[in-house]
């Protein structure tokens, strides 16, 4: 989701161009909106956006010296001109400062959103650049951590992924110092890596695009940056694995592995009740003793260690996406004994719940 933030003196200017933003691919308008750039910079101290649209004349500060400074100050944001003037000059020196583009007002919608559009790609393409760049520089230090995922998704072990993506996530981050809003690119860039050495399984994936829509509001306050996009990776990173363990399953799809996906399905579906592994065995129609060696053997867990992950990746979403209590926790995916489930909890993610919570949210 690219972050919109749009200045003009002119109210119904800004309310225009913001309906003309939202229609226009994954960007979406701050509530920050400003009437000239002193106040769009004073917006900008105190919270994140990835482009700036802006006028060129307005009181205090006009749109040239405010892109001059986002420059300075917010190197990984672009800004694109909307402006009454038809003036060489001033197109000029908008486009020596690096502005996207220079449309005239009235602003014609058809070519606004070719221009939004393709900033969205200029944005995100630049960040996939730099997210490759590091890649190269770093890997080669840490290729320990990519035998790990390989190993895992080859395989189709599932149990131990969660904790692995929380210590990738901060190989990551320790990549990119303080620049948090390239972690979804990086996380990416890391799957991408994945599925290049995976194709010599025959292994052969193209990854949906993963979105951030599901954490945090429109408005990202400075103060949640980090918090925001660790978590936009973490789910990047999560998506990736179950596509890529998903994808691995279908070249040695057999009908062994048909079955096992049969158990897995009905554990999904109910693993917040007791289940009995005689009840599973002939909801498959397979004998109990087989079915327990047969799942062992094919993903490398217990038919219960994979109940308990499935209850374990349920109970981290609630952590993260709720208000709930560990107790409510506990009760909402099958659990009556908290400390039962605390102690499950730490075992799975190496940490209690409530440090989980810190670790992702610190």
């Amino acid at each position: 989701m690219i972050r919109v933030l749009l200045v003009d003196d002119s109210p119904l200017i800004r309310e225009s161009l913001s309906q003309s933003v939202e229609e226009a691919g994954d960007l979406t308008v701050v509530s920050g909106t400003a009437a000239n750039g002193e106040k769009a910079l004073t917006w900008l101290d105190s919270h994140y956006a990835d482009l700036c649209i802006t006028d060129i004349r307005m009181p205090v500060m006009d749109g040239l010296t405010l892109i001059e400074r986002i420059n300075e100050r917010y190197p990984w944001m672009m800004c694109l001109v909307v402006s009454s003037y038809d003036d060489f000059e001033y197109a000029k020196t908008s486009i020596q400062l690096k502005a996207l583009d220079y449309i005239l007002k009235p602003v014609d919608n058809r070519l606004l959103n070719r221009t939004l559009v393709a900033a969205e790609g200029r944005i995100n393409q630049e960040r996939s650049r730099d997210a490759a760049s590091i890649m190269l520089r770093k890997l080669p230090h840490h290729r320990s951590f990519l035998e790990r995922w390989l190993n895992q998704v080859r395989t189709l072990q599932t149990g131990t992924m969660p904790l692995l993506i929380v210590d990738t996530l901060e190989l990551l981050e320790s990549w990119i110092g303080h620049q948090y809003y390239l972690l979804n690119a990086l996380s990416d860039a890391w799957l991408q890596m994945l599925i290049e050495e995976l194709m010599e399984d025959k292994l052969r994936l193209e990854l949906k695009e993963g979105k951030d829509l599901v954490f945090g509001e429109r408005t990202l306050p400075i103060s949640e940056i980090r918090s925001h996009f660790r978590l936009c990776a973490v789910q990047r990173l999560e998506e990736g694995s179950h596509q890529l363990v998903a994808a691995m399953r279908g070249v040695r799809d057999t009908q062994t592995m048909r079955k096992i996906e049969l158990v897995k399905q009905y554990i999904r579906e109910h693993f917040t009740k007791d289940i009995n592994l005689q009840e599973l065995a002939e909801q498959v129609d397979m004998n109990k003793t087989y079915m327990c060696t047969l799942f062992k053997q094919e993903t490398g867990i217990t038919v219960w260690n994979y109940i308990v992950a499935e209850r374990m990746q349920k109970a981290r979403s609630l952590l993260l996406e709720t208000s709930f209590k560990v107790y409510e926790i506990a009760n909402e995916i099958g659990y009556e004994d908290v400390p039962y489930f605390s102690q499950n909890f730490k075992k799975y993610y190496g940490m209690t719940p409530l440090d989980y919570k810190r670790r992702m949210k610190s």
